[in-house]
C-alpha cells in the first residue's frame, strides 16, 4: 500500500470548506494533518468575514485536527500578503508537506492563482468541490447534516436580512436570482459548526449585526460604479 500524501487543507471556516474536507478526509490518498486559517492580528478575528478566533479554535478542536493561523495587518497589502504566504507555505514545505486542499469551486483566476503560487515549492492544490453544480453542492451539504449560519453579506445583493440565518431551505429559497447558491462569487460567507467531520456541535449565539463599507479594489468592475463597497456582519459570541 503507497504512502499517503502529507496534507494540509485551507481553512476558512464556512460550508465550502467544511464539505470540501469532508471528501478529502474520505479520500484514501491524503492525510490532513493540519488547517491553515488567515487572521486579522489587529481585530482577532478570521479574515474577510470576521469570526472571532475562538470560534475557530473550537471548530479546529471538534474537528481534530492542528490550527496553524497565518497572522495578517489590519489592512495588509497584496504585496504583505504574498511575502507572509510564501514564507508560510516554505515552511510548511520544510515540514515535508507536499499536497494541500482548497474549497473552491469555479473561479479559474482564483485556481490558477493559489497553483502558481504553490508551484514553486513542489506543493500540489487540490480541490474536491471543483466545477460542481453550486445548488447541488449546497443541498449535499444540508442533506449530509452540516449545519452553517450566514455571518457575511455583501450588501448591495444581500440586505441586514440574511445575515444570521441558518443556511437551509428557506434560505436557500429567498435568495435573489443573481445570487450563487454557495455564495462563490463572495456575496456572503458562513460559519459551519455542525456536521459529519466534527466530534461535536460549537455552540454560539447570535451578536449584533454591523454595516461597514471598505475601499474597492482597484482595477474591478465595482470600482467603476461606486469607490467603496459594503457589508453586512453578524457577530457570533462563542457559549461555554
Amino acid at each position: 500500500m503507497s504512502q499517503k500524501a502529507k496534507t494540509y487543507f485551507n481553512w476558512s471556516t464556512g460550508k465550502d470548506a467544511a464539505l470540501a474536507l469532508y471528501h478529502l478526509q474520505k479520500d484514501g490518498r491524503f492525510t490532513v494533518d493540519k488547517l491553515l486559517t488567515t487572521v486579522n492580528n489587529f481585530h482577532n478575528r478570521v479574515s474577510m468575514h470576521g469570526l472571532r478566533t475562538d470560534l475557530l479554535g473550537l471548530q479546529a478542536k471538534s474537528i481534530g485536527i492542528p490550527l496553524t493561523t497565518v497572522k495578517l495587518s489590519e489592512e495588509p497589502s497584496m504585496e504583505d500578503y504574498n511575502q507572509i504566504m510564501s514564507a508560510t507555505v516554505e515552511g510548511l514545505q520544510e515540514e515535508g508537506y507536499t499536497h494541500c486542499g482548497f474549497g473552491d469551486i469555479f473561479l479559474e483566476d482564483l485556481r490558477t492563482y493559489r497553483e502558481e503560487q504553490l508551484k514553486p515549492y513542489g506543493i500540489k492544490a487540490h480541490f474536491p468541490l471543483w466545477k460542481r453544480n453550486t445548488k447541488a453542492l449546497v443541498e449535499e451539504f444540508i442533506g449530509l447534516g452540516f449545519k452553517a449560519i450566514v455571518i457575511c453579506t455583501k450588501a448591495t445583493l444581500l440586505d441586514e436580512s440574511f445575515v444570521g440565518r441558518a443556511l437551509d431551505a428557506n434560505f436557500l429559497r429567498d435568495l435573489p436570482s443573481n445570487v450563487d447558491p454557495c455564495g462563490e462569487n463572495g456575496e456572503f460567507h458562513t460559519f459551519c459548526y455542525d456536521g459529519p467531520i466534527f466530534k461535536e456541535p460549537i455552540k454560539f449565539k447570535l451578536g449584533e449585526k454591523v454595516f461597514r463599507a471598505y475601499k474597492t479594489p482597484k482595477g474591478t468592475d465595482e470600482q467603476k460604479e461606486d469607490s467603496n463597497m459594503g457589508f453586512w456582519f453578524c457577530d457570533l459570541i462563542p457559549v461555554k
